[in-house]
């Protein structure tokens, strides 16, 4: 057999067993608490997307707003017959409207920015492991000088540098988040390294970057989807913390945190509905996601496999 058709040869890594997958679903919704956080997220993801059409106004443009509406109560009527279910702030914005579009930012946020982390962490973490020597070293002494600071100290060091704006708070939250990935993938590519299917790989002299993506990525994926999961959340709560303190998104760009921010110099007044309905919604995301990514990790760890 020649050395061309040797290396055309495909090593089987690890492949999943027949039904696998349908286990690990069944799983998956054997918990109550799962399913609720699950659907509970499907129904948050359906509001975010289709916000430009379910929303009764669109609280950021000028051209909806009255001042003579600001700061009425929930279920509240306007001048025009139009009824605030949720009360407006200061500027005549529908709170209910503000949250929608809130969520359709605060979740591209935590999407973006967690998706965009993982890319870079897990492909670090792969290299360090899989190549050692030096090159493991400098990547490992970044991630433990990134992993010294804590992370809203790391996104408001960024933004400091970089500016407010939606953009720039994923950016800020990439760069924090990283090292997580990268250090967690080491830790399991270096044992999936020894495994025979990798030894099998190296043997037939197929290029480091096959060995890499379609070897040992698909067997480090399992932490990497609950980190992923986990980090989601992570980075909304972020994000709000970042505008209530000022340095997330703008007034044109709503988020969560920035509807937040804007009603809670009201709090004392009385006015409690411009951030206590967001703050609401808020927990709601962030406690969801957190139930989804908790089973996750119960199905996907190995120790639970039979």
């Amino acid at each position: 057999m020649s050395e061309s058709n040797v290396q055309d040869q495909t090593v089987p890594a690890a492949a999943p067993e027949p039904g696998r997958l349908a286990k690990g679903v069944s799983e998956f919704f054997k918990s109550p608490a799962a399913v609720i956080g699950f659907v509970t997220l499907i129904v948050i993801c359906g509001l975010a997307v289709f916000a430009p059409w379910i929303s009764p106004q669109n609280p950021y443009d000028l051209m909806q707003l009255d001042i003579m509406d600001g700061r009425l109560a929930p279920g509240s009527e306007s001048m025009t017959g139009m009824v605030y279910y949720l009360g407006t702030d200061s500027q005549g914005r529908d709170i209910l409207s503000g949250m929608l579009y809130g969520l359709r930012t605060s979740l591209m946020v935590g999407v973006l920015s967690a998706f965009a982390a993982a890319i870079i962490g897990t492909t670090a973490g792969l290299f360090a492991a899989y190549m050692g020597r030096r090159t493991e070293t400098v990547i490992m002494r970044l991630v433990d000088l990134q992993l010294s600071f804590p992370t809203i100290l790391m996104a408001l060091m960024m933004l400091a540098i970089l500016g407010k704006g939606v953009i720039n708070v994923v950016i800020a939250l990439i760069i924090a988040e990283w090292a997580t990935y990268a250090r967690t993938v080491r830790s399991t590519a270096l044992v999936e390294r020894e495994k025979e299917y990798v030894e099998a790989a190296r043997m037939l002299r197929l290029p480091g970057w096959r060995i890499l993506f379609k070897h040992l990525l698909p067997n480090c994926l399992a932490p990497v989807i609950v980190i992923a999961t986990m980090q989601v959340a992570r980075a909304i709560g972020l994000e709000a913390t970042l505008s209530f303190l000022g340095l997330g998104a703008s007034v044109t760009e709503p988020s969560l945190g920035m509807l937040i921010s804007t009603g809670y110099q009201y709090l004392l007044t009385g006015l409690y509905w411009i951030s206590f309905f967001p703050g609401i919604a808020l927990l709601v995301t962030i406690v969801s996601i957190n139930l989804v990514g908790d089973r996750l990790r119960d199905v996907l760890n190995p120790r639970n496999a039979s």
